[in-house]
């Protein structure tokens, strides 16, 4: 198949709205030398009770993370417009599968001195038609030999483009070796996060997540599962994860928003356990949430029309 065809036909660039095949950048442009991007990612699916209406998860805390992300980069980009511009992009696209929806902002001058300053910046939307991004079944990792950044050294608390050349690498290691994805350890050895995933685990019933210390990306559907948890009665800690407790707990699994909530059946050499009711658990609420079908998390999920 073709993979244009997979890509939604309208883009945003450059202030307005025009076919994906025409929202091209320039070989000189400054983001694409440094790293000097940032990038926000949401789901969107038709809502299954009306074909006329677009459901995007939590649309307003992404639109916030990428305007955070933003001023990292010395840009001011009101949460605000960025959240116009997504609705409007949806509206234009009218997507009838489930999909995906790339934001990026970036230093976009032709420039070959690295900075921030006295630079231009712009941003620009679009989207692809997504699946699942990992099986659903479940899927085996490693540990990577890559270590996570640490915020002292590039800034986490934003999805910075640059960050992601890690990824890539822990990710094809990865992959190169028989496993399906990455797990990475901080720099003081301690479980961090996936190539581009939250990482939860399961033992004696409590839910455990390397916190906000351990280097992690805050992420939006880490938060959603944190709540959904707590709302549950299903007991929370927030802690150092050591790599040796992956390998005995009763339940892992990743996070994201590509990724939803995907098991972990095997971790190096350690097959888990096929069975995980606090996994399953979550999943089937953050499914129902997404599909519009929880009123409890209502507010969370952003309606679009498409009628007109």
């Amino acid at each position: 198949m073709n993979v244009m065809n997979q890509f939604l036909p309208i883009a945003y660039f450059r202030n307005q709205y025009v076919p994906f095949e025409q929202a091209n950048i320039s070989i000189a442009t400054h983001a694409l030398h440094y790293g000097t991007g940032a990038f926000g990612g949401l789901r969107g699916i038709p809502d299954p009770a009306d074909p006329n209406q677009i459901l995007l998860f939590r649309l307003d805390r992404h639109a916030k993370r990428l305007s955070s992300s933003a001023k990292l980069l010395n840009y001011d980009l009101p949460a605000e417009k960025i959240q116009s511009t997504i609705e409007t992009f949806v509206q234009k696209n009218r997507p009838d599968k489930s999909f995906y929806i790339r934001p990026f902002v970036y230093t976009s001058d032709l420039g070959i001195a690295p900075r921030l300053h006295n630079i231009e910046k712009d941003f620009f939307v679009y989207g692809i038609e997504l699946g699942d991004y990992l099986s659903p079944d479940g899927v085996s990792c490693r540990i990577s030999s890559w270590a996570r950044q640490e915020d002292r050294s590039l800034p986490l608390r934003g999805k910075i483009s640059g960050a992601y050349i890690t990824s890539s690498l822990a990710k094809t290691e990865a992959v190169e070796s028989g496993f399906d994805e990455a797990i990475l350890l901080n720099s003081l050895g301690k479980v961090s996060e996936a190539s581009g995933m939250n990482i939860f685990l399961v033992r004696n019933g409590q839910l455990i997540a390397p916190g906000f210390d351990q280097d992690i990306l805050e992420g939006i559907t880490r938060d959603s599962i944190l709540t959904i948890a707590r709302d549950l009665g299903i007991p929370i800690v927030e802690r150092p994860v050591d790599k040796s407790e992956l390998f005995i707990a009763d339940e892992v699994f990743l996070s994201g928003t590509a990724a939803k909530i995907t098991p972990v059946k095997q971790i190096e050499i350690y097959k888990l356990g096929s069975d995980r009711p606090i996994t399953d658990k979550i999943r089937e609420v953050l499914t129902a949430v997404t599909e519009n079908r929880e009123p409890k998390y209502q507010n969370w999920v952003y309606k679009i029309r498409l009628d007109g």
